[in-house]
């Protein structure tokens, strides 16, 4: 019997298992995907908020401040890219001036630093290349932008490290209580547990049913991003967020960690929970609108498209609570979640010592990882010693992004081992330059199949049944 069982590794979860491998604790992280960081982590704006949004005295707003002072720091430790770049939310009129102003007073009772409102010369001065249209602003110097896969990934890698188990396609269909804790089945096998988090994002309503708890809802809200090629992502140096409205913070404008260009998201409320489709009117949406934040957006640049959704709860805030002795529900986790990730762990960890669990630190926790870029980081004489020790790192299979088969071996072989095209590309950043794995697809399936000593037509992009290449055409290979 492990004494937590995590469900869910998107980022609330794994923030909350690396927290929780601090402590002399068995630990396991159940996804019901083929790898982690497969729902909302992996699709979405990826801006660590500066909290002035939230309303005040919610969890959003507490969690938001306290996780975005944490954010630094905990990257740092991870080895994740972190940028404090600031924000601007920015306004076309006195109307939206108005908006602006109440958000500073509402930023203010929240405690972000630095907050001020711009008038238009104000903000043509920070962010020159903004409409001419643009008639105030309010800047964050404390908003920041981070990968948050690269930041999930790293987080249960380091639990892992730290003696957490993962166990992904593991699906929990049903918890049932017994003598000590509980039995999670995915109507196969079964997990035994103390205690039990509820972190599985748009279906946190759902096993959270599973105990008896039908007191939220979470709906899926569908958000749709263009992202343009790296020679863009100088366009804005801040992200640029629209003055909110009831569906969100609208279409914004940001630089990415990596140098791209992030266009979006829409905002569509659905009912499927699985419509993770891009559309026509998404792009045209979004096209539209980057161009009144900023006169000249190069779509032609694009070089993919996404969509991912949000776990909206029917109470407005984030659904933090103890429905059932030892069972924590981590639920509705919308924007600013990734924000609040860490505090969030935390948290719950609180919640978890009032249900009762014992806490003791491990003499040996490591909190520290190396950072899944560390070749692409390096120095010219760092990489060559690396590359006098492992000729693997001197190969280049991705040439858009400059990854290395040395780097794809370490994404296979480092936890959490990436297991599809997919896993190894948010690990590495293969796949996602400019021909977007026309030319590496093939040689880094090869490298999967070796790795995991199964068939080249077994390689997956994602796992399940999305097999890329169903038989040979030709004798040899």
């Amino acid at each position: 019997m492990f004494d937590v069982a995590v469900i869910g590794a998107g980022v609330i979860g794994g923030m909350t298992a690396r927290a929780l491998s601090k402590y002399d604790l068995s630990i396991c992280i159940l996804e019901k995907e083929n790898d982690v960081a497969m729902g909302a982590t992996k699709a979405n704006s990826a801006i660590v908020h500066a909290g002035f949004d939230a309303k005040e005295n919610s969890l959003k707003a507490k969690l938001n401040v306290a996780g975005s002072k944490m954010m630094e720091n905990v990257c740092k430790e991870l080895g994740v890219r972190y940028k404090n770049n600031g924000s601007l939310v920015i306004g076309f009129n006195d109307e939206d001036k108005a908006v602006l102003e109440e958000l500073l007073v509402r930023g203010n009772a929240n405690g972000v630093e630095g907050l001020k409102v711009l008038d238009k010369d104000g903000v043509k001065a920070v962010e020159p290349g903004l409409s001419d249209t643009v008639t105030c602003a309010l800047y964050a110097p404390t908003g920041a932008i981070v990968c948050p896969y690269d930041l999930a990934v790293s987080a249960i890698g380091n639990a892992m490290d730290n003696g957490a188990e993962l166990m992904c396609n593991f699906g929990v269909t049903s918890i049932e209580k017994c003598e000590n804790g509980y039995v999670l089945s995915n109507g196969e096998s079964t997990v035994e547990a103390r205690f039990v988090i509820n972190c599985a994002g748009i279906y946190s309503d759902d096993i959270a049913k599973l105990v008896g708890d039908d007191s939220f809802e979470v709906n899926a809200r569908r958000g749709e991003y263009i992202l343009l090629d790296k020679e863009c992502g100088n366009l804005v140096s801040h992200t640029i967020f629209r003055t909110p409205s009831k569906m969100g913070k609208g279409i914004l404008v940001s630089p990415t960690v990596d140098g791209n260009l992030l266009l979006g998201p829409t905002s569509e409320d659905i009912e499927e929970k699985e419509n993770k489709n891009v559309t026509e009117d998404g792009f045209a949406q979004i096209i539209s609108k980057a161009r009144e934040n900023i006169p000249y957006v190069p779509i032609g640049k694009s070089i993919t498209s996404f969509c991912g959704l949000r776990a909206v709860g029917s109470t407005g805030d984030f659904i933090i609570n103890s429905p059932a002795p030892a069972f924590i529900n981590a639920a509705g986790i919308e924007s600013p979640g990734l924000s609040a990730s860490p505090a969030i762990a935390l948290y719950i960890i609180d919640l978890l010592k009032e249900q009762g669990l014992t806490l003791t630190e491990k003499e040996d926790y490591e909190p520290t990882r190396r950072s899944m870029h560390h070749f692409r980081d390096a120095s010219i004489e760092e990489k060559n010693e690396m590359i006098k020790k492992n000729a693997s790192y001197g190969k280049i299979v991705c040439r858009c992004e400059c990854v290395t088969e040395g780097e794809i071996l370490d994404a296979l072989r480092t936890n959490p081992k990436a297991r599809d095209l997919d896993g190894v590309k948010r690990r590495t950043r293969s796949q996602m330059g400019r021909c977007q794995g026309g030319f590496c697809t093939p040689y880094i399936t090869e490298l999967i199949a070796k790795e995991l000593d199964i068939p080249f037509e077994g390689v997956t992009k994602f796992g399940g049944s999305s097999v890329i290449n169903v038989e040979k055409t030709k004798g040899g290979r």
